[in-house]
């Protein structure tokens, strides 16, 4: 293994931001595995160090292939993990709308330029993701669908569901899209928790990396044996909002399986504690998200089920 800095940035009130990354293997580009770009990725940066432990062991019983090279990248935006905010310190934007980067633009678009400019051309790329909403998620893999995707590679992932996803305006600015676009075969892995440990969900996205670098040939793991994996269009699944604003429960886990017409969640009057809003699931399916904060507002997606 070798730890190297892959991009540094002066600040005039803070200590230089280094973006580091541990390399294993050596030759061609195989994969790169990305953490946290934003600062309330704590599950992410985890799961990118556990890799980075698995990796030590397999490298050192010589079980990374000949001429591959694999680059992990824990955390990206550090400053702002370390002051508790999502998105960059100063002024707010997004590392993971910022890409490719410019490096004479924003500070933001210049870290993107920074690291894009060392994972491009990387034959796998695998960003440890979390969704924009607070809440839970069942562990999945995600592609863009670009045209120039290869959805059946999901499956070496061996989680429950692949989700196929036609990209938004916005997410032409992504770390998956611009992989992509640059002929990188990208996917997004989601590890449940966000802010939050889960160590049950860890090790699911960890035994899943390996699982598809084992698929590909870059190294030679033994791992749990996963699901068969169904890939599904993101336009297949159901948002379910709520109603009201209050104290939300959620009376369903994620992974379950519910009926249509059943209650997931109510929510109650904060003063008074009368339920004002059940919400019930409109169609039938597995429940992949659940909204995880006490309090909600009105129109807040809750739920998602898959069909």
């Amino acid at each position: 293994m070798k730890r190297k800095v892959l991009f540094s940035m002066k600040s005039p009130y803070r200590e230089q931001l280094d973006v580091i990354g541990f390399r294993f293997g050596h030759g061609k580009k195989s994969a790169a595995i990305v953490g946290a770009m934003r600062g309330n990725e704590v599950q992410q940066m985890y799961v990118c160090s556990r890799m980075v432990q698995e990796l030590k062991k397999l490298e050192a019983k010589g079980r990374i292939a000949e001429d591959c090279e694999i680059m992990v990248i824990p955390c990206v935006n550090y400053y702002s993990m370390n002051i508790g905010k999502r998105f960059w310190a100063m002024d707010n934007t997004d590392i993971n709308r910022m890409f490719p980067g410019y490096d004479q633009g924003e500070t933001t678009q210049r870290i993107a330029d920074g690291l894009f400019s060392k994972i491009q051309g990387y034959e796998y790329g695998i960003q440890l993701a979390s969704f924009y909403q607070v809440g839970n998620f069942l562990p999945h893999v995600k592609m863009m669908d670009t045209g120039f995707m290869q959805p059946d590679l999901m499956k070496d992932f061996g989680l429950q569901f692949g989700i196929l996803r036609k990209p938004r305006p916005y997410d032409t600015t992504t770390l998956n899209y611009n992989w992509q676009v640059w002929e990188t075969k990208a996917f997004s892995v989601y590890a449940n928790a966000t802010d939050d440990i889960d160590e049950n969900a860890a090790d699911e996205a960890v035994y899943a990396i390996l699982r598809f670098l084992d698929k590909q040939g870059i190294i030679s793991a033994n791992t749990p044996p996963g699901y068969i994996t169904k890939i599904i269009d993101e336009s297949k699944t159901k948002q379910i909002r709520s109603e009201a604003s209050g104290i939300f429960k959620s009376l369903i886990d994620i992974g379950k399986r519910v009926e249509r017409g059943d209650v997931l969640g109510v929510i109650s009057d904060p003063f008074e504690g009368e339920i004002v809003s059940e919400i019930r699931s409109p169609v039938s399916g597995t429940v992949y998200f659940e909204y995880h904060d006490p309090l909600i507002n009105s129109n807040t997606v809750c739920f998602k089920i898959i069909r």
